[in-house]
């Protein structure tokens, strides 16, 4: 008589029923870090670590999910974050978790090297992205966040001041859920172009007084921002939908400035 195997002899106490009938709306792991690859708009590859939420549904009679199963799927089929290859991903975690729902988050540090305005130095600076996804059989969505550092310099400071006027950095942080696949790097050139001046990772004398007069001759409440940005995101026909925020670390207030627009096509 073949004696039991090692996986059938030890007891699957996450498959046992349940009694509460209570359902659980996302069960799944948290904040597991794994390395990977994203395509730069030049076809560039570049490399980053990010840090992912999976989740899925419960049913109300199951005592719990397959903790595991989260980590293989992540080690077998994530190298490279494509907005199309995501959302397979979230389908095929449904599907081995048994679920009805599937979420899964990947946020990571993108790294774009800049060059100087006025001497061409080169540095890397780095933008905070996500990707959003969730499945369902009856639908699917994936949404794309990323937050760019920026400059705001006030035009009442400036207004009303002899000399000098105050300014910031400034977060803007942008949500999107489009119809076709758009470049990190289109969405970064729009921002930035709307910002009273970008920011570098690394400045001479020379670029330092650039972006100083720029930001300057450029003033900006945070309420121009996010109108000047949204203006242009209706422009473009490959954006759905869109959640824009910006916030100003005010250099004299111990408070952020904050101003918000959310806008879905058509509505």
């Amino acid at each position: 008589m073949a004696e039991n195997s090692p996986k059938s002899s030890i007891e699957d106490v996450q498959n046992s029923e349940d009694t509460r009938r209570i359902a659980i709306d996302r069960v799944g792991i948290k904040g597991i870090r794994h390395p990977v690859s994203v395509i730069g708009r030049q076809g560039q590859t570049v490399p980053t670590v990010a840090t992912f939420d999976m989740y899925v549904n419960l049913p109300h009679d199951q005592k719990g999910t397959h903790m595991s199963r989260f980590v293989e799927l992540l080690n077998e089929s994530v190298e490279t974050l494509d907005t199309h290859e995501f959302l397979r991903v979230v389908a095929e975690m449904t599907r081995r978790l048994e679920a009805s729902r599937g979420y899964l988050n990947a946020s990571f540090p993108y790294f774009i090297r800049k060059r100087a305005p006025v001497t061409g130095a080169a540095s890397y600076l780095d933008y905070e992205v996500s990707l959003i996804g969730e499945w369902a059989a009856e639908a699917s969505s994936l949404l794309l966040k990323l937050v760019v550092p920026v400059t705001s310099l006030c035009p009442c400071s400036k207004k009303i001041s002899d000399y000098g006027a105050h300014n910031q950095r400034s977060h803007v942080t942008l949500t999107v859920q489009t119809r076709e696949p758009v470049w990190l790097e289109d969405l970064i050139d729009l921002i930035e172009r709307e910002a009273s001046c970008e920011i570098f990772g690394l400045l001479k004398r020379a670029d330092e007084k650039y972006v100083t007069e720029r930001a300057y001759n450029n003033p900006k409440f945070v309420e121009d921002i996010v109108r000047d940005i949204a203006n242009d995101l209706n422009r473009d026909a490959r954006i759905v939908y869109y959640k824009l925020e910006t916030e100003n670390f005010e250099s004299i207030h111990n408070h952020s400035a904050y101003a918000t627009i959310e806008r879905r096509k058509g509505d």
